[in-house]
């Protein structure tokens, strides 16, 4: 009983020292500019919470509020449960600065009784759990984690460079991959290719790669496409994406892709890996200044010249890197945020562990996007790597 009281108490002081709003006038002060912020738990906030109020847990209220919210004048509405939770927080802020905080009283049992507009969450309880970490982010946020979900990516290779990028991109929670890869798993793929497992050596490696995937985050739809990239389906295969990544091991494929990538429309996220080195860039059709695939190469180099990874060797952990690399360029173009590499050539030497960064500019005579490149089709494109191998 004393213990009780003592809570009573406790919070009645919090009450003198912190404002409390009903919820009405607090969907006032929101619509003249005050942040309205629901600090209960993300799996609390999927059923639902008032349209356009920050998601922010209390648990993480004091880390996150100065990246949400620097302005320490502005009128800042706390909102929980039942108005508790939203008590310790908004003492919380005050001690940090912030002048102007107040508690909505009832929390959201007051607002939804009040009939107040509330907007379902955009993630249901797996995905408030499964996504959190990530959702904290305020660059991410619940509709960043939402295009995640609807966006929709290609990637060319269940290899080397595709299988950790594959990995973290579903772990990520994109909803939407392709697996594009022709070739079987074999014994001495495994070294690097940690999408794979040796039970499945003979399986088809895009099949095998969906069966991980799937095991990783059943959420997400994986298609396993066994088929090679040529001239008859590459527009076919990738045309409804958004992203294609680029895991080929081949300069036939590579030329291919670029072509109909930047004929569609669809940024092209490229690497290549050989002994202890890789390189990684973006080529984005999209923009103005983006140079393409072939102003880096603009005719397939001979094949002595550009020998695969079965030819000349590659240390097992370079691919999981760059590979790595792709998909955070990925997921930055799903987003719309940070500065990805287009117009910049990554380098990375793992011998010195070191990184270079390379300006990378579209080059006005190329033979892929200058004024006077000419497409004469996706055979051409077959027949002149053919030639250079």
């Amino acid at each position: 009983m004393s213990e009780s009281l003592d809570r009573e108490r406790w919070l009645a002081d919090l009450r003198l020292r912190v404002p409390e709003v009903a919820p009405a006038e607090a969907l006032i002060r929101q619509a003249g500019g005050a942040l309205l912020v629901d600090v209960r738990e993300d799996n609390e906030r999927a059923s639902g919470m008032p349209i356009g109020a920050l998601g922010l847990s209390r648990g993480f209220l004091e880390l996150r509020i100065e990246q949400a919210e620097p302005d320490r004048d502005r009128d800042i509405l706390l909102l929980c449960g039942s108005g508790q939770r939203s008590l310790l927080a908004a003492e919380a802020l005050q001690r940090m600065g912030y002048r102007s905080v107040s508690s909505v009283a009832g929390g959201v049992g007051a607002w939804k009784a009040a009939g107040l507009p509330v907007v379902a969450g955009s993630l249901d309880a797996d995905a408030a759990e499964r996504y959190a970490r990530q959702v904290l982010l305020p660059q991410v946020g619940e509709a960043g984690q939402a295009r995640l979900a609807d966006a929709r990516v290609a990637v060319i290779g269940a290899g080397g460079l595709g299988a950790p990028a594959l990995l973290y991109l579903a772990a990520a929670g994109v909803g939407h991959i392709t697996i594009i890869d022709d070739d079987r798993v074999e014994r001495s793929n495994l070294h690097r290719q940690v999408v794979h497992a040796d039970a499945r050596v003979g399986m088809s490696k895009a099949e095998s790669a969906r069966m991980t995937l799937a095991a990783l985050n059943p959420r997400i739809h994986v298609r396993a496409v066994n088929e090679r990239l040529r001239a008859n389906n590459v527009e076919a295969l990738i045309g409804d994406h958004e992203v294609v990544i680029d895991g080929a091991d081949n300069f036939a494929t590579r030329y291919l892709l670029a072509a109909a990538t930047r004929r569609l429309g669809i940024p092209m996220v490229y690497a290549a890996i050989e002994r202890f080195t890789g390189q990684a860039s973006v080529f984005d059709p999209r923009r103005e200044d983006s140079p393409c695939y072939r102003c880096l190469f603009p005719e397939p180099p001979a094949a002595a010249d550009a020998p695969n990874c079965s030819e000349a060797g590659v240390l097992g952990v370079l691919p999981g890197l760059v590979g790595l690399v792709q998909a955070t360029e990925a997921m930055k173009l799903i987003l719309g945020i940070g500065q990805p590499l287009v117009g910049r050539l990554l380098t990375y030497d793992a011998l010195g562990m070191r990184f270079r960064e390379l300006t990378l500019k579209r080059d006005p005579a190329c033979p892929g996007c200058s004024r006077d490149a000419r497409f004469t089709g996706y055979v051409d494109l077959e027949r002149m790597c053919a030639a250079a191998g």
